[in-house]
């Protein structure tokens, strides 16, 4: 006669006693969790494939981080394995990676990624000291953003009036020029010659 699922359950929690000290609270906690394994092994076994597929695709959708397992991630468009969503593996559902994690709920910094993937990638970041690198720009931009927001206001000065270029004097009407006055003309220096005197007649007396 085949065992119900809750021996089972007891079974393997007897088992698992023997090799580690359990309270009596962590033993009916692992009972339950057994049991529950057990009970979704045995729906999926009784489901045809396809059925099957379609079933766990759905509940990975109400729970849409459960797709996200330790060896691979289940894209949850076609339940599809791989090790990790890229945009190309998302565009063949018109969407991005951004559009994908809003449709299904998960956080805006999700890796979607399988669990092993990402925690390599945290190791390397980390050995490159990429998170303090990450962590000391993001204070600089919370300072810098925080001062800018003290500063008071600069008035904006209003646009220098431009001088105007001092009025030119006009000038004077320039004065004709005078002719220059004609040279006297000097006096002639010839001297007037003496009139001739006149002969004094003569003294001789007629013969």
């Amino acid at each position: 006669m085949a065992k119900s699922l809750t021996q089972m359950a007891a079974d393997i929690v007897a088992a698992q006693s023997s090799h580690v000290s359990m309270s009596a609270d962590e033993m009916d906690a692992a009972l339950k969790k057994v049991f529950e394994a057990l009970k979704e092994i045995k729906g999926i076994e009784e489901t045809p494939a396809g059925e099957a597929v379609d079933d766990e695709l759905a509940r990975l959708r109400a729970n849409p981080m459960k797709s996200i397992k330790r060896a691979h991630v289940i894209n949850l468009e076609d339940g599809s394995k791989y090790k990790q969503l890229t945009a190309k593996t998302l565009a063949k559902f018109g969407l991005t990676a951004k559009e994908y994690r809003k449709k299904w709920g998960f956080s805006a910094r999700q890796a979607l990624s399988a669990k092993s993937l990402s925690a390599k990638r945290r190791k390397v970041a980390k050995a490159l000291g990429l998170a303090d690198k990450l962590a000391a720009a993001r204070m600089a931009r919370s300072k810098a953003a925080t001062e800018k927001k003290a500063a008071p206001a600069k008035k904006k000065r209003a646009p220098a009036k431009k001088k105007r270029a001092p009025a030119k004097k006009k000038r004077a009407p320039a004065k004709k020029k005078r002719a220059p006055a004609k040279k006297k003309k000097a006096p002639s220096k010839r001297k007037k010659v003496p009139a001739k005197k006149k002969k004094a007649p003569s003294k001789r007396k007629k013969a």
